[in-house]
């Protein structure tokens, strides 16, 4: 039995700290705010409920193997997408129902989308084989040339859409799938094609009352595990010698001895700052950072007529969307904007009569006060642009909230604001992401800039492989569940 601190308490953290927990460890999960659940947090006003971090969880299965996410309910549409000349695509989860609506849209493109479908699908399952199968330090065992084949190596996922699809709208509807991961679709790899196949072979899914829910959850588990739990304990150092930790110390200055350190952490936060590595801080500063998110938060009157839970207003050049995005580093000036209206299926999230709108927007992962004009200029140039695609909350607006790169910074400390830590940039990019085993012994990294990367199911798979590495390198005779 080792005794294991965890430092972090967002869903990678609290996931590694429960499986631990459960094989045997003596563990002890600090967390530097007053609650758990790292992004998985909601903002309240005046009634209203918004998500601040994820809208959506797709493969709920690996929640619920964990004892979580049964109250889960599938949204009766993955997303609806419009387009710049006002036509729409609505994505149905069955594959059939959706290549007829992409018929619809684009004569001809109908076949070519199963066609993209079936690649996803084997896409999927050739990563979930290699690299969702565990720690990137040892080949996984069932690696094979066909499944290196099957991810489409040296193709970026902008390549991948131009290989399936004619039609503008459609390469430029596959592009968005690089922004799942922060990352720039002409420069990422195309194994992000995938998530078609995670969308539309397992549905898009919501908690009743939030997806924040789920950290709450969690943190019963950890209860039941016997975890020992500490809000409010920020982390100031990790102790270590040249070849292993020896436990943290905390910003008030007390030790906690421990044989294992899970890491759930921003990787630049890590050899930054708690366990500093100028070498490893160094490699992580070559892949570059993820995009950060501008987030409107609006309590809207009224009910907006045939608003779907998640839908996206693209931008009508994406090229120079990101080329502000990734290379000029600033905001687009024609940005694509994610629309949630959780409302649409609970009617928790906002009073009787009233809509709770989270507006979402790509934005370059640095300090606001470095934009071109200050976020609130910016919040009225995305509100403008919302009304010229069709949705006018001129009149409507109770509240706008803002959330920026900032907040994340502050909140999280992620690294500069970037959501998911390093972005995809290049075929060999997934396989350069920090590792999960660190370089002392005991040192183990978990969370959004780890393997396997960022999102609520990835982070998950990441606590589960990190608990498996523990378990390994210090066994104690019982497995986890």
């Amino acid at each position: 039995m080792a005794a294991v601190s965890v430092v972090g308490g967002g869903v990678g953290g609290m996931v590694s700290a429960l499986l631990l927990a459960r094989s045997g460890h003596e563990v002890t999960l600090l967390e530097r705010l007053p609650r758990l659940g790292g992004k998985l947090a909601e903002h309240r006003r005046d009634g209203f409920r918004f998500s601040l971090g994820p809208s959506l969880l797709t493969l709920p299965g690996v929640f619920r193997d964990l004892g979580v996410g049964r109250e889960l309910v599938e949204v009766r549409e993955l997303c609806r997408y419009r387009f710049a000349d006002g036509s729409v695509l609505t994505a149905h989860r069955d594959p059939d129902r959706m290549a007829r609506e992409v018929e619809r849209l684009a004569p001809g493109e109908g076949a070519r989308w199963l066609a993209f479908h079936a690649w996803a699908r084997r896409c999927l399952s050739a990563s979930a084989r290699t690299f969702f199968a565990g720690p990137l330090d040892r080949p996984p065992r069932a690696a094979h040339l066909s499944d290196l084949l099957a991810v489409a190596p040296g193709r970026t996922l902008a390549g991948l859409a131009r290989r399936f699809f004619r039609d503008p709208r459609l390469r430029q509807y596959v592009n968005r799938y690089a922004t799942y991961a922060g990352s720039d679709p002409y420069r990422a790899p195309a194994a992000l094609g995938c998530v078609p196949a995670i969308e539309h072979d397992h549905g898009a899914w919501y908690v009743p009352g939030g997806l924040p829910r789920l950290a709450g959850d969690l943190a019963a588990l950890l209860a039941e595990a016997g975890v020992e739990v500490r809000v409010s304990a920020p982390v100031d150092a990790i102790v270590a010698d040249r070849r292993r930790v020896g436990g943290v110390r905390l910003a008030d200055g007390e030790r906690i001895a421990a044989d294992v350190v899970v890491a759930n952490t921003d990787a630049a936060e890590l050899y930054g700052r708690l366990l500093p590595d100028r070498h490893r801080l160094r490699r992580v500063a070559a892949l570059g950072r993820s995009s950060s998110a501008f987030l409107l938060l609006a309590g809207v009157e009224g009910r907006t007529e045939g608003l779907a839970h998640h839908s996206i207003l693209f931008s009508a050049d994406q090229r120079a969307e990101f080329d502000a995005l990734f290379r000029r580093r600033t905001p687009s000036t024609d940005p694509t904007v994610y629309v949630g209206c959780a409302s649409v299926d609970d009617p928790s999230q906002a009073p009787a009569g009233t809509e709770a709108l989270t507006l979402l927007v790509n934005v370059p992962a640095r300090d606001p006060s470095r934009w071109p004009a200050p976020p609130e200029s910016y919040r009225d140039l995305v509100l403008e642009r919302l009304a010229e695609r069709g949705l006018d909350l001129a009149g409507r607006l109770r509240f706008v909230d803002l959330f920026t790169p900032a907040d994340l910074r502050g909140r999280y400390g992620a690294w500069g604001g970037a959501i998911y830590g390093t972005a995809y940039s290049g075929p060999l990019s997934p396989f350069r992401r920090p590792a999960n085993r660190g370089p002392r012994r005991g040192l183990y990294l978990v969370g959004g800039s780890a393997h396997p990367g960022g999102g609520l199911p990835l982070v998950a798979m990441g606590g589960r492989i990190v608990a498996s590495m523990v378990d390994e390198d210090f066994p104690t005779g019982k497995a986890a569940s």
